[in-house]
Protein backbone atom coordinates (compact mmCIF):
# COMPACT_ATOMS: atom_id res chain seq x y z
CA UNK A 1 0.00 0.00 0.00
CA UNK A 2 1.31 3.28 -1.11
CA UNK A 3 0.94 6.02 1.85
CA UNK A 4 0.67 9.91 0.60
CA UNK A 5 1.52 11.97 3.38
CA UNK A 6 -1.36 15.07 3.78
CA UNK A 7 -0.06 17.18 6.17
CA UNK A 8 1.66 20.02 4.19
CA UNK A 9 -2.30 21.31 3.69
CA UNK A 10 -4.35 24.23 4.14
CA UNK A 11 -5.50 22.27 7.13
CA UNK A 12 -2.71 22.82 8.68
CA UNK A 13 -2.35 26.30 10.08
CA UNK A 14 1.86 26.28 11.21
CA UNK A 15 3.01 24.97 7.58
CA UNK A 16 0.69 27.67 6.08
CA UNK A 17 2.55 30.23 8.17
CA UNK A 18 5.21 28.50 7.06
CA UNK A 19 4.60 28.90 3.30
CA UNK A 20 3.27 32.79 3.73
CA UNK A 21 6.50 33.55 5.72
CA UNK A 22 8.74 31.67 2.71
CA UNK A 23 10.35 30.17 6.10
CA UNK A 24 12.32 27.43 4.16
CA UNK A 25 13.66 26.01 7.33
CA UNK A 26 10.48 25.36 9.14
CA UNK A 27 9.15 23.21 5.56
CA UNK A 28 12.09 21.52 5.29
CA UNK A 29 11.84 20.12 8.89
CA UNK A 30 8.48 19.39 8.74
CA UNK A 31 8.98 17.69 5.13
CA UNK A 32 12.29 15.35 6.60
CA UNK A 33 9.58 14.46 9.82
CA UNK A 34 6.86 13.12 7.43
CA UNK A 35 10.01 10.95 5.93
CA UNK A 36 11.08 10.09 9.31
CA UNK A 37 7.65 8.91 9.78
CA UNK A 38 7.09 6.62 6.72
CA UNK A 39 5.51 8.47 4.00
CA UNK A 40 6.09 7.31 0.56
CA UNK A 41 5.47 10.36 -1.11
CA UNK A 42 4.56 13.90 0.03
CA UNK A 43 0.94 15.71 -0.92
CA UNK A 44 1.82 19.27 -1.50
CA UNK A 45 -0.80 21.92 -1.52
CA UNK A 46 -0.36 25.33 -1.09
CA UNK A 47 -4.05 26.76 -1.75
CA UNK A 48 -7.60 25.40 -2.21
CA UNK A 49 -8.75 27.22 -5.28
CA UNK A 50 -4.92 27.27 -7.08
CA UNK A 51 -5.03 31.03 -6.38
CA UNK A 52 -1.28 32.31 -6.18
CA UNK A 53 -0.05 28.88 -6.51
CA UNK A 54 1.99 29.74 -9.42
CA UNK A 55 4.16 31.25 -6.62
CA UNK A 56 4.24 29.37 -3.77
CA UNK A 57 3.68 25.37 -4.87
CA UNK A 58 7.24 25.39 -7.03
CA UNK A 59 9.22 27.01 -4.34
CA UNK A 60 7.02 24.72 -1.98
CA UNK A 61 8.06 21.64 -3.87
CA UNK A 62 11.80 22.16 -4.72
CA UNK A 63 12.30 22.91 -0.64
CA UNK A 64 9.95 19.69 0.18
CA UNK A 65 11.63 17.21 -2.22
CA UNK A 66 15.08 18.08 -1.30
CA UNK A 67 14.79 17.62 2.23
CA UNK A 68 12.69 14.67 2.55
CA UNK A 69 14.37 13.06 -0.76
CA UNK A 70 10.56 11.68 -1.63
CA UNK A 71 8.54 11.93 -4.73
CA UNK A 72 6.00 14.54 -4.62
CA UNK A 73 1.72 14.56 -4.95
CA UNK A 74 0.94 18.29 -6.27
CA UNK A 75 -2.50 19.57 -5.18
CA UNK A 76 -3.50 22.85 -7.17
CA UNK A 77 -6.08 24.32 -9.19
CA UNK A 78 -3.83 25.92 -11.22
CA UNK A 79 -2.27 24.57 -14.18
CA UNK A 80 0.90 26.90 -14.31
CA UNK A 81 1.64 26.09 -11.07
CA UNK A 82 1.08 22.20 -11.73
CA UNK A 83 3.94 23.29 -15.23
CA UNK A 84 6.36 24.89 -13.14
CA UNK A 85 6.37 22.33 -10.23
CA UNK A 86 6.41 19.21 -12.12
CA UNK A 87 9.60 20.62 -14.38
CA UNK A 88 11.28 20.67 -10.92
CA UNK A 89 10.57 17.11 -9.81
CA UNK A 90 13.45 14.26 -9.65
CA UNK A 91 10.77 11.97 -10.84
CA UNK A 92 7.01 11.69 -12.24
CA UNK A 93 4.53 12.73 -9.75
CA UNK A 94 1.16 12.55 -8.77
CA UNK A 95 -1.13 15.31 -9.67
CA UNK A 96 -3.90 15.64 -7.77
CA UNK A 97 -6.73 15.95 -9.06
CA UNK A 98 -9.45 15.80 -11.40
CA UNK A 99 -13.00 15.04 -11.55
CA UNK A 100 -15.85 16.05 -13.71
CA UNK A 101 -16.32 19.06 -12.38
CA UNK A 102 -13.41 20.34 -15.25
CA UNK A 103 -14.96 21.96 -18.21
CA UNK A 104 -11.91 21.80 -20.22
CA UNK A 105 -8.73 18.97 -18.45
CA UNK A 106 -7.04 19.34 -21.56
CA UNK A 107 -4.12 21.12 -20.32
CA UNK A 108 -3.83 18.94 -17.70
CA UNK A 109 -4.13 15.95 -19.47
CA UNK A 110 -1.47 16.74 -21.48
CA UNK A 111 0.92 17.87 -18.51
CA UNK A 112 0.39 14.51 -17.44
CA UNK A 113 0.54 12.51 -20.43
CA UNK A 114 4.35 14.23 -21.92
CA UNK A 115 5.82 14.23 -17.85
CA UNK A 116 4.68 10.58 -17.65
CA UNK A 117 3.28 11.90 -14.05
CA UNK A 118 0.20 9.89 -12.41
CA UNK A 119 -3.27 11.08 -12.15
CA UNK A 120 -5.91 11.14 -9.39
CA UNK A 121 -9.35 11.09 -11.02
CA UNK A 122 -12.38 11.80 -8.22
CA UNK A 123 -15.57 10.38 -8.25
CA UNK A 124 -16.82 14.06 -8.18
CA UNK A 125 -20.01 16.15 -10.10
CA UNK A 126 -20.71 19.21 -7.93
CA UNK A 127 -21.52 16.97 -5.31
CA UNK A 128 -20.26 13.83 -4.21
CA UNK A 129 -22.38 11.17 -5.85
CA UNK A 130 -24.59 9.03 -3.66
CA UNK A 131 -24.71 5.70 -4.88
CA UNK A 132 -21.69 3.56 -5.98
CA UNK A 133 -23.13 3.06 -9.45
CA UNK A 134 -23.23 6.51 -9.65
CA UNK A 135 -19.80 7.09 -8.78
CA UNK A 136 -18.21 3.94 -11.25
CA UNK A 137 -20.03 6.11 -13.91
CA UNK A 138 -18.40 9.22 -13.87
CA UNK A 139 -14.92 7.41 -13.32
CA UNK A 140 -15.33 5.51 -16.08
CA UNK A 141 -15.80 8.70 -17.99
CA UNK A 142 -12.88 10.30 -16.59
CA UNK A 143 -10.92 6.98 -17.25
CA UNK A 144 -12.32 7.13 -21.33
CA UNK A 145 -11.28 11.24 -21.41
CA UNK A 146 -7.91 10.31 -19.44
CA UNK A 147 -7.00 7.07 -21.84
CA UNK A 148 -8.24 9.39 -25.17
CA UNK A 149 -4.89 11.77 -23.88
CA UNK A 150 -2.64 8.69 -24.89
CA UNK A 151 -2.22 8.25 -20.54
CA UNK A 152 -2.42 4.55 -19.47
CA UNK A 153 -4.63 3.18 -16.55
CA UNK A 154 -1.53 1.95 -14.25
CA UNK A 155 -0.51 6.06 -14.19
CA UNK A 156 -4.31 6.84 -12.73
CA UNK A 157 -5.98 6.29 -9.20
CA UNK A 158 -9.49 6.45 -9.11
CA UNK A 159 -10.74 8.04 -5.57
CA UNK A 160 -14.43 7.43 -4.66
CA UNK A 161 -14.49 10.63 -2.74
CA UNK A 162 -15.10 10.28 0.79
CA UNK A 163 -17.29 11.91 2.83
CA UNK A 164 -17.26 12.99 6.55
CA UNK A 165 -18.89 10.18 8.44
CA UNK A 166 -21.00 12.48 11.09
CA UNK A 167 -22.76 13.97 8.00
CA UNK A 168 -26.25 12.26 7.09
CA UNK A 169 -24.97 9.98 3.86
CA UNK A 170 -21.96 9.85 5.52
CA UNK A 171 -22.29 6.00 6.44
CA UNK A 172 -23.91 5.03 3.22
CA UNK A 173 -20.73 6.78 1.47
CA UNK A 174 -18.64 4.26 3.54
CA UNK A 175 -20.62 1.43 1.74
CA UNK A 176 -20.55 2.72 -1.61
CA UNK A 177 -17.18 3.48 -1.36
CA UNK A 178 -16.14 0.25 -0.27
CA UNK A 179 -18.30 -1.35 -2.99
CA UNK A 180 -16.97 1.13 -5.68
CA UNK A 181 -13.19 0.27 -5.09
CA UNK A 182 -14.15 -3.62 -5.26
CA UNK A 183 -15.81 -2.79 -8.85
CA UNK A 184 -12.87 -1.00 -9.97
CA UNK A 185 -10.57 -4.16 -9.08
CA UNK A 186 -12.40 -6.71 -10.96
CA UNK A 187 -14.26 -4.43 -13.87
CA UNK A 188 -11.36 -2.03 -14.91
CA UNK A 189 -9.17 -4.02 -17.84
CA UNK A 190 -6.25 -3.10 -17.91
CA UNK A 191 -6.17 -2.24 -14.16
CA UNK A 192 -6.64 0.63 -12.68
CA UNK A 193 -5.08 1.74 -9.03
CA UNK A 194 -7.77 3.07 -6.20
CA UNK A 195 -6.67 5.87 -3.50
CA UNK A 196 -8.52 7.42 -1.09
CA UNK A 197 -8.21 10.63 1.09
CA UNK A 198 -8.64 8.66 4.50
CA UNK A 199 -9.12 12.12 7.19
CA UNK A 200 -12.03 12.79 5.05
CA UNK A 201 -14.07 10.46 7.11
CA UNK A 202 -13.17 11.34 10.49
CA UNK A 203 -13.43 15.13 9.95
CA UNK A 204 -15.88 16.88 12.49
CA UNK A 205 -15.51 14.49 14.96
CA UNK A 206 -13.33 14.96 18.34
CA UNK A 207 -9.32 14.47 17.96
CA UNK A 208 -9.16 11.42 20.07
CA UNK A 209 -11.66 9.26 17.83
CA UNK A 210 -9.76 9.89 14.79
CA UNK A 211 -7.37 7.80 14.35
CA UNK A 212 -9.43 5.06 15.48
CA UNK A 213 -12.02 6.00 12.79
CA UNK A 214 -9.29 6.08 10.37
CA UNK A 215 -7.36 3.14 10.90
CA UNK A 216 -10.44 0.97 10.98
CA UNK A 217 -11.55 2.45 7.64
CA UNK A 218 -8.47 2.01 6.37
CA UNK A 219 -8.67 -1.87 7.14
CA UNK A 220 -11.99 -2.02 6.16
CA UNK A 221 -10.69 -0.75 2.41
CA UNK A 222 -7.82 -2.31 2.68
CA UNK A 223 -9.93 -5.49 2.15
CA UNK A 224 -11.83 -3.95 -0.79
CA UNK A 225 -8.12 -3.90 -2.55
CA UNK A 226 -7.22 -0.09 -2.09
CA UNK A 227 -3.91 0.37 -3.91
CA UNK A 228 -2.90 3.78 -1.99
CA UNK A 229 -4.11 6.67 0.93
CA UNK A 230 -3.35 9.96 1.72
CA UNK A 231 -3.58 10.38 5.10
CA UNK A 232 -1.75 11.93 8.49
CA UNK A 233 1.59 9.97 8.93
CA UNK A 234 1.91 11.67 12.33
CA UNK A 235 -1.08 9.41 13.64
CA UNK A 236 0.69 6.05 14.94
CA UNK A 237 -2.38 4.10 14.90
CA UNK A 238 -3.06 4.66 11.71
CA UNK A 239 0.25 4.08 10.86
CA UNK A 240 0.74 0.94 12.83
CA UNK A 241 -2.65 -0.21 10.31
CA UNK A 242 -0.56 0.44 7.54
CA UNK A 243 2.34 -1.85 8.32
CA UNK A 244 0.28 -4.43 9.41
CA UNK A 245 -1.95 -4.15 6.17
CA UNK A 246 1.87 -4.59 4.58
CA UNK A 247 2.61 -7.39 6.56
CA UNK A 248 -0.69 -9.69 5.46
CA UNK A 249 0.07 -8.33 1.88
CA UNK A 250 3.42 -10.01 2.58
CA UNK A 251 4.71 -6.46 1.20
CA UNK A 252 6.72 -6.70 4.21
CA UNK A 253 8.36 -9.08 6.60
CA UNK A 254 6.43 -8.82 9.95
CA UNK A 255 8.87 -8.18 13.15
CA UNK A 256 6.86 -7.35 16.75
CA UNK A 257 9.72 -5.17 17.29
CA UNK A 258 8.42 -3.02 14.06
CA UNK A 259 5.18 -2.46 16.45
CA UNK A 260 6.94 -0.87 19.66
Amino acid sequence: MLVIAENLSVRNKAYMQAVKANDRKAIESMAKDLADRGADLINVQCSTDGSGDERTLPLVAEIVQKASGLPLCLDSRNLDALKKAVALCNEPPIINYISADEENTDGILGLVRDSKANLIIRALKSTVPTTYEAKLLILDELIERVNAADIPNERLFADPSLIHLSEGMGQENLLNSHECIIALNELIDPPINTIVWLSNISAGLKSPLKPHVNSALLSYLAGAGLDAVLLDVTQTETMKTVYMIRAFRDEVVFSPADLS
